[in-house]
């Protein structure tokens, strides 16, 4: 059995590293993508983790092969494209840690994965299905990803779901909000980010942009992260928000991956039954997610970057990150 099994995007992330001799910029190569470092984040805190998508066979697509390894993630699942190459994504940062991407593929191999590539065999294992919108913003990875979450959803698996909007990817916004919007309604428990609540419900207030999902789409269990203002949750009626902790961002890379890994390890921790959940085990979950998230931005890249479940506990006693730990 699994713990959680991902289904997305895995790829490249290069990373600005200071300046040549020459005064140009320098790239360091950084595994990424959304479901991976999800996943990342649940093995180092000690779960049992699955990971279903399509690299390129060149050597970004060996090294991703060997990352999952690296980090205990079953990879069995992972398929090897012929004649498409790895996605790459150059990662632009801002001073304040504040990224945004520019992709090479169109397409690459992750969206090249077919329905009947998808590790069925995988997804029946598992306790929790995790994916998010980037495997929708094409095909065959779009045909793929929905037959996948609906098995998923007909094996009796919690659904987390994050719709993870990047722009760049899609060819019409329109077309983005119909299709990530057909995610939610099979989702249990969503992520989203101030600006992606923003995108699929047209509001700008937390409460009535998280009710309007909850309502129409049946989700109980919503977080809205807000980056240095901490996160917005919803759990059926009732809301509230937690602070972020204050920490020197480097890079932001994956924080809300860090986050949302957090909380659905506390969910298999703790209940894994939604209906059970109470304001007090939301909170808590929360605290622990924001620090995790927080520690994440304090170095650069997305997996490399994720602290272990010991670095956590620690930094949210003492406000210290102990580096020795890895």
């Amino acid at each position: 059995m699994y713990d959680v099994v991902a289904l997305g995007e895995l790829l490249i992330d290069f990373t600005p590293d200071g300046l040549s001799e020459k005064g140009n910029i320098l790239f360091e190569r950084n595994p990424g993508g959304a479901p991976a470092n999800v996943l990342a984040v649940l093995s180092k805190f000690g779960k049992k983790t699955a990971f279903i998508g399509k690299v390129g066979h060149d050597q970004f697509g060996y090294f991703l092969e060997e990352t999952l390894r690296n980090n205990r993630i079953e990879s069995s699942g992972l398929v090897f494209a012929e004649n498409v190459n790895t996605t790459l994504a150059f990662v632009h940062l801002k001073e304040d840690g504040d990224r945004s991407f520019s992709f090479y593929g169109k397409p690459g191999a992750d969206l090249m994965l077919e329905e009947n590539e998808v590790n069925y065999d995988l997804i029946r294992k598992g306790r929790v299905f995790h994916f998010g919108s980037v495997s929708l913003t094409g095909e065959p990875f779009r045909t793929a990803t929905m037959k996948a979450v609906k098995f998923a959803k007909q094996q009796g698996l919690l659904i987390s779901y994050d719709p993870n909007l990047r722009e760049p990817l899609w060819d019409s916004l329109d077309e983005a909000k119909v299709i990530i919007s057909e995610g939610l309604h099979y989702a249990d428990v969503l992520k989203v980010s101030e600006e992606e609540l923003h995108f699929l419900t047209d509001s700008m207030d937390l409460d009535e942009g998280t009710k309007w999902i909850s309502d129409k789409y049946g989700i109980s269990v919503i977080f809205v992260t807000l980056g240095n203002k901490g996160c917005f949750y919803r759990l059926r009626g009732d809301v509230g928000s937690i602070p972020a902790y204050r920490v020197k961002a480097i890079d932001a890379t994956g924080a809300g991956d860090a986050f949302f890994g957090s909380i659905l390890f506390h969910l298999l921790e703790n209940y894994m039954k939604l209906e059970q959940l109470t304001i007090l085990d939301i909170e808590k979950f929360v605290q622990f997610a924001n620090a995790a998230g927080a520690l994440t931005t304090m170095r650069k890249g997305a997996i490399p970057a994720i602290p272990n479940l010991e670095q956590v506990k620690l930094f949210m006693m003492t406000g210290y990150l102990e580096t020795s730990n890895q």
